[in-house]
């Protein structure tokens, strides 16, 4: 079963418990679901409720037929991969990090700004760092992209101040997103 056949068999119970199917990953021994709530952000609960659902759709049509591998259920983590037209589109107001292909460069190739539209061919950004103040790019374009996490003002603080240092999103305590902490449930499987 390739990895489009997982999708098609995971989206529907994924779904029914109110989480949306990002991205299906396969590689050798691994088999990473990741999903987000549909209208608000998965937690814990609902994380392990798709590891027990994910898993009983596998344990009836296994990816990995008579090989072991570890399923990985997970969410996109703050820090989130653009890699569809529907990607972009979910986080279209975001701002995001954008590094462009060698040939598709006339200038920078490492651009950041707020996403303001997507569509199935292209999105637009906006921000002070941009030639005009706003860009205009196709998916073909684009190398890499993804979302970037800002800290914003504590809550309450009216003075819009920055409380704290600035770092980067998921770096307290040596861990960066993904991999095998309390949000991503991981079950050993034949």
């Amino acid at each position: 079963m390739g990895d489009e056949g997982i999708e098609a068999v995971l989206a529907s119970p994924v779904g029914a418990i109110g989480l949306e199917l990002v991205e299906v990953e396969r590689r050798p021994g691994l088999l990473r679901v990741v999903v987000d709530g549909a209208q608000q952000p998965a937690d814990l609960d609902r994380l392990a409720e798709a590891t027990r659902a994910v898993s009983a759709v596998l344990d009836r049509q296994d990816p990995f037929p008579g090989q072991r591998y570890t399923l990985e259920v997970t969410t996109p983590g703050l820090e989130r991969p653009l890699r569809t037209p529907r990607h972009f589109q979910r986080a279209v107001g975001e701002v995001v990090s954008v590094r462009l292909l060698a040939e598709a460069a006339t200038g920078e190739r490492r651009l950041r700004g707020r996403l303001t539209e997507a569509d199935e061919t292209g999105f637009v950004l906006e921000g002070p760092e941009l030639p005009d103040g706003r860009l205009v790019l196709r998916y073909e374009e684009v190398e890499r992209a993804r979302t970037v996490f800002e800290w914003g003002p504590a809550a309450g603080d009216g003075a819009g101040s920055q409380t704290g240092p600035r770092r980067r999103a998921g770096t307290a305590g040596g861990r960066r997103g993904g991999g095998q902490g309390p949000g991503s449930p991981t079950r050993g499987r034949r």
